[in-house]
């Protein structure tokens, strides 16, 4: 039993509570295991999202398409974690992504009603919830509009923070590059240079059908300038 207390308050959403309050939300509330072999989806895009969804071992492949599937961006969790938190409520309540084990996985998944109740009972849950869903409003506005300022690579890197989680790894865009300059106003050559320049930094590799990411942290580096997105990072996530 004290192995399983371990796990949840090491998760994304319960860090910070006491033991004696993880004691009575395991008392009341309902935790659904689920174990998935590698390669299953666990999560299909456009899926209601009735439940939260806790990553509590193994890893997963996170990737989110647009409509036409011409445009992909996928990046990969690794336990503890939690799965796209922010679309339990609101008006989009159905995932943008799909999500497939990368080895033998295990998920825990809580109702949006027993979830309710766990943000009732104590602040630290509500204040948790409330800090990642706002960290991710606020990182979206700032995305957004850098689109149409500052320099290409500082453009390229928000749009990829804006697509991905803050524990988000191996982040890879699969789209070729003359689209990619279509996205970003900008000519091949310039899009080119730009990610030469970033190589060796944030950008592992990249081709004429896509680009793949070594660091999700230097990219948040190279926005120093811009403090409401580099506080997207490991150390203030909660």
């Amino acid at each position: 039993m004290s192995s399983m207390f371990d796990l949840l308050m090491e998760l994304p959403l319960f860090r910070g509570v006491s033991a004696e309050t993880m004691h009575n939300t395991v008392g009341q509330a309902k935790f659904h295991f689920l174990k998935y072999p590698q390669g299953e989806t666990i999560i299909e895009e456009n899926r209601p999202c009735t439940h939260i969804t806790f990553l509590v071992s193994g890893s997963v492949r996170l990737t989110t398409a647009n409509r036409n599937g011409r445009i992909s961006v996928s990046q990969t969790l690794k336990a503890p974690d939690v799965i796209a938190p922010e679309f339990l409520f609101g008006r989009a309540t159905n995932y943008p992504c799909t999500v497939v084990a990368l080895e033998d996985t295990g998920i825990m998944q809580v109702s949006k009603g027993d979830y309710i109740k766990i943000l009732n009972s104590d602040p630290v849950f509500m204040f948790n919830y409330l800090n990642i869903i706002s960290m991710n409003a606020q990182k979206s506005v700032t995305g957004l509009m850098s689109l149409t300022s500052g320099s290409l690579e500082e453009r390229i890197a928000f749009w990829v923070l804006m697509l991905t989680q803050h524990t988000g790894e191996n982040i890879a865009i699969d789209c070729p590059l003359r689209n990619l300059c279509a996205i970003w106003g900008v000519q091949r050559s310039a899009l080119v240079e730009a990610l030469t320049r970033m190589q060796g930094k944030c950008v592992e590799s990249f081709g004429p059908t896509g680009i793949v990411f070594s660091s999700r942290r230097n990219l948040l580096d190279m926005l120093s300038a811009h403090p409401e997105i580099a506080t997207d990072s490991e150390e203030n996530a909660v």
